[in-house]
């Protein structure tokens, strides 16, 4: 038991020593300054980015599905009229 209450009373002691070290406040400031810096580097959250990400992947299918849509539209009218069409410009050619 004295072996264990001995134990106990160094490990409060380093533990009250570690807490009223400069180490506690050397930490803090560390800390502060990388929250500013990170704070001008305007950075996201894990979060944000994954959200973001989410919607530009539906932003691609849905450019698709239209991309789809005009060619077909296109291929329709030069059945249709039978005039070319520029599908750089989207103007008919005569």
């Amino acid at each position: 038991m004295l072996g264990k209450k001995l134990f106990d009373e160094i490990a409060n002691k380093l533990g009250d020593t570690i807490d009223n070290s400069p180490v506690k406040d050397v930490e803090k400031n560390v800390k502060a300054m990388l929250g500013s810096a990170f704070t001008r580097m305007d950075l996201v959250t894990r979060e944000e980015f994954d959200i973001q990400q989410q919607v530009l992947l539906k932003t691609r299918e849905k450019l698709a599905q239209l991309e789809a849509q005009v060619a077909a539209l296109e291929s329709r009218l030069v059945e249709h009229d039978g005039a070319k069409v520029d599908t750089d410009n989207h103007n008919p050619q005569a």
